[in-house]
C-alpha cells in the first residue's frame, strides 16, 4: 500500500513536479495558441472547419494515453512513466515540426496527438503530488503542481514568437523544434523525483471495482466538475483565436491573448489551495464554474481586443477553481490500492469529452459562430453547480463518514 512521505520529502517531491510542469509544459500554450492558426495556414480555404483538428488532436492524446499511461506507472512507478512521457513529448514535437515542413496537414495532427499523449503522463503529475503527501497538505500539493504552469503561460507564447528562427523560412515549426530541447530538459528534472512506489500488483486485491466509483454520486459530481469545467474551457479556448481573426484582431493580439490566459489558468494555483482549504472543495468548484460563465457574459458583450482578453482570462482562472477543487474531491474518494485504475478512469472519461468539446469547437464556431459557442457555457454550469450545492448541503446534514469508506 502506497503511503504518504513525511512533509519535508512530499513539498520536495511536488516542487520538482511543479518545475517540471513549468518546463515540458510549454506544450501546451504552443499547441493550443498556434494549433488553429497552424491548421488554417495548411488547409484550402473550404476546409476552415477543420482549422481546430490540430488541437482536438493534442487534446485527444491524453484521452487516447490515460489508460496506459496510469497502467504504466502502476507497473514502473511513476518516475520512470513519467520519463517515458518525456520521450512521447520529444517524438510528437519532432513529427509536429516534420508535418509543417512538409506541409503535411494529417503528419501535423498525428504528432499533436503524440504531444497530447505526453500530456496522459504530465497530468498525473498533480495525482502524484496528491499521493505523496499527507491529507491536509494534498490540496496544496495539486496547488503547487498547478502553479508550475505560470511559467508555461511565458514560456510557451514567448516561444512561439522567439523560437521562429530555428528553422529559416517556416516560422510556425521552429517552437515545436525547441520542444525537443525542454522535453529533454524536463527528463533530467524528473530524474531527480522520489515518490512512494506504487503498492505491489497482488492478485484479487486491487480493490473496489470501477463500476461502484460510477455508482457513488460524490465521485459522479467531482468527475462532472472536472468535465465541465475542462470541457467548456476547451470549447471556448479553441475556438478564441479563429474567432478573434475573424473580428478583425491580429495573430499577435490572439497569441498575447491566449498568453494571458494561460497564465490565468495556473496563476491562483499560488493561493487555491488555500482558498480550498478555507471555503472547502466544492465550494471553490463551484466558484470556477461561475467564473467560466461570467467569461461566457463578458464575450457576448461585445469583440473589441479587451473583451476577447478579459473573457479568456476569467475562462482560465474558472478553470484554475474548478480543476484543482474537483481533483482534491476525487483524490480524497480512493484507497492507495485503487488509485491508478480510479485515476486512469477519471482521465480517460475527462480527456474524451475534452476532445470532443475541442472538435466540436470549430464547426461551431463555422456553422453558428460566437454568440452560439458562449451561449452553451450556460446550461453546463447551472446543471453542474446545482449537483455540487446539492451534494454539499447532503454531505453537511450526513455524520462524517470516512472518505474512502
Amino acid at each position: 500500500m502506497t503511503t504518504a512521505l513525511p512533509l519535508p520529502q512530499a513539498k520536495r517531491a511536488a516542487l520538482l513536479l511543479a518545475l517540471a510542469s513549468a518546463i515540458g509544459g510549454s506544450a501546451g500554450p504552443i499547441a493550443i495558441g498556434t494549433g488553429g492558426l497552424v491548421g488554417a495556414a495548411l488547409l484550402p480555404h473550404d476546409q476552415m472547419a477543420l482549422a481546430t483538428v490540430p488541437v482536438s488532436a493534442f487534446i485527444l492524446g491524453p484521452a487516447l494515453a490515460s489508460i496506459p499511461a496510469a497502467m504504466t506507472m502502476r507497473r514502473i512507478g511513476r518516475r520512470n512513466g513519467f520519463m517515458i512521457g518525456t520521450a512521447f513529448g520529444a517524438v510528437g514535437a519532432a513529427i509536429v515540426t516534420a508535418g509543417i515542413m512538409s506541409d503535411g496537414f494529417w503528419l501535423y495532427c498525428l504528432g499533436m496527438v503524440f504531444l497530447g499523449a505526453a500530456g496522459a503522463f504530465a497530468q498525473q503529475y498533480r495525482f502524484a503530488a496528491a499521493d505523496a503527501s499527507p491529507p491536509d497538505f494534498r490540496p496544496r500539493a495539486i496547488s503547487w503542481v498547478m502553479a508550475g504552469g505560470v511559467v508555461t503561460g511565458v514560456v510557451g507564447p514567448q516561444l512561439a514568437i522567439h523560437a521562429q528562427p530555428l528553422i529559416p523560412g517556416v516560422p510556425l515549426a521552429g517552437p515545436f523544434l525547441a520542444l525537443v530541447a525542454l522535453f529533454a530538459l524536463t527528463a533530467i528534472v524528473l530524474s531527480r523525483l522520489n515518490v512512494p512506489p506504487p503498492p505491489p500488483v497482488v492478485q484479487g486485491a486491487t480493490g473496489r471495482p470501477l463500476l461502484s466509483f460510477l455508482r457513488k454520486p460524490k465521485f459522479l459530481i467531482a468527475l462532472l466538475a472536472a468535465v465541465s469545467s475542462y470541457a467548456l474551457m476547451s470549447l471556448v479556448m479553441t475556438a478564441t483565436p479563429l474567432a478573434m481573426i475573424e473580428h478583425h484582431h491580429s495573430h499577435a493580439d490572439a497569441q498575447t491573448g491566449i498568453q494571458w490566459h494561460v497564465i490565468a489558468m495556473f496563476g491562483p494555483s499560488f493561493f487555491t489551495g488555500s482558498l480550498i482549504a478555507r471555503f472547502g472543495k466544492p465550494g471553490i468548484a463551484a466558484a470556477g464554474l461561475l467564473l467560466i460563465a461570467a467569461s461566457a457574459t463578458v464575450a457576448l458583450l461585445g469583440t473589441s481586443l479587451w473583451h476577447f482578453w478579459i473573457a479568456l482570462i476569467l475562462l482560465g482562472v474558472g478553470w484554475n477553481f474548478g480543476f484543482i477543487a474537483s481533483t482534491a474531491m476525487v483524490a480524497e474518494l480512493y484507497r492507495p490500492e485503487e488509485a491508478f485504475r480510479v485515476q486512469a478512469m477519471n482521465e480517460f472519461i475527462l480527456f474524451s469529452i475534452v476532445a470532443i468539446a475541442s472538435f466540436s469547437s470549430g464547426g461551431i464556431l463555422v456553422a453558428s459562430g460566437w454568440t452560439v459557442v458562449n451561449l452553451l457555457v450556460y446550461p453546463v454550469v447551472a446543471i453542474s453547480v446545482v449537483l455540487i450545492v446539492a451534494q454539499a448541503i447532503i454531505d453537511r446534514n450526513t455524520p462524517a463518514q470516512t472518505a474512502t469508506a
